[in-house]
């Protein structure tokens, strides 16, 4: 069996789509919203399965690689977040970068040799990486309307994943990728079924409008910090808005704050894009936290620990 596991947001989406035009399988899809990360649990291997792991944490989901790989299994493992120590093993093969200007798309569309770039670019918007998506988007030769249409496409695909359970969303991320997986350019996609392009447009616009009338519950020249209330709207929104408040003061870190079903914080942290560093570590000192240089987050903040994350986060990027 092939079993393909990939993050819900546009860089695990699209990374998957990459390699299924390129490598066309049936296989069993697992994945979910954007802070599921350890997905590798959600797998029972057999001997001879082929597993490919998109877009999630190596070092999160190290106990379930393990397990797979004594099942019998062999692993194809693309990622840019910090992955802890790689296991040793023949039946493991590893694609990782945790470069802060790098995405596992961006990985996927090297190992592909560029045959199919825009999707990849689409991620990397998706991911936030403006200037590497303009970049890696070069060869294709798009014009400022077409480069806006894949910028629009990454972000409301990433958008779609943030929520705290699948209810949040407007299209789970399996449905979603299976929207995609037919086109072989982004640009098809849209063209061709324009109702679902549609729908991420308007719900992004409509979300992001709400929260863009949010103020800072604390702001310095260094840092920025932001509750949103507890409602599905800005759940969805979280992870993007954090993208658009760094794109807005790019010298500024900002963590955005939503609620979560147990009744504490779910934390988004953005590195300035000055200096995209720092948010993996920040957000790993905390217990479920984790990411990647530029970008991470916390799945669970108690609210007492509101204090200690607020002087951790002010320490990071004084």
């Amino acid at each position: 069996m092939q079993i393909d596991v990939f993050n819900g947001d546009a860089d695990g989406i699209c990374a998957l789509v990459q390699l299924r035009l390129a490598r066309p399988a049936q296989t069993q899809l697992v994945t979910g919203i954007k802070r599921d990360i350890q997905l590798l649990e959600k797998i029972s291997a057999q001997p001879g399965d082929e597993v490919t792991v998109l877009d999630i944490s190596l070092e999160k989901n190290r106990l379930a690689l393990d397990k797979v790989l004594a099942a019998g299994a062999s692993v194809f493992y693309v990622d840019h977040h910090q992955p802890g120590e790689i296991p040793n093993h023949p039946n493991l093969t590893t694609l990782i970068d945790t470069d802060a200007n790098i995405c596992t798309s961006l990985l996927v569309n090297q190992h592909l040799q560029g045959k199919y770039l825009a999707w990849a670019v689409t991620a990397a918007f998706g991911d936030n990486l403006l200037a590497v998506a303009e970049q890696a988007a070069l060869p294709l030769g798009l014009g400022e309307t077409q480069l806006n249409q894949l910028k629009d496409l990454g972000t409301c695909i990433n958008y779609n994943g943030y929520g705290n359970s699948i209810s949040d969303l407007h299209f789970p991320p399996e449905s979603l990728y299976r929207e995609l997986a037919p086109f072989a350019s982004p640009f098809d996609f849209i063209h061709d079924n324009a109702a679902i392009h549609q729908k991420l447009i308007n719900g992004y616009q409509e979300d992001m409008n709400l929260a863009m009338q949010i103020k800072p519950e604390y702001v310095t020249d260094k840092v920025g910090l932001f509750i949103l209330p507890d409602e599905a709207w800005a759940r969805r929104i979280s992870g993007v808005y954090g993208n658009e408040l760094a794109n807005l003061t790019p010298s500024r870190a900002h963590a955005v704050f939503s609620f979560t079903e147990k009744g504490d914080y779910q934390i988004s942290v953005r590195a300035p894009l000055t200096n995209k560093t720092g948010a993996d570590e920040l957000c790993s000192a905390f217990p479920t936290g984790g990411g990647r240089k530029g970008a991470a987050g916390i799945n669970h903040l108690p609210f007492d620990q509101l204090p200690a994350f607020i002087a951790a986060f002010e320490k990071t990027y004084a």
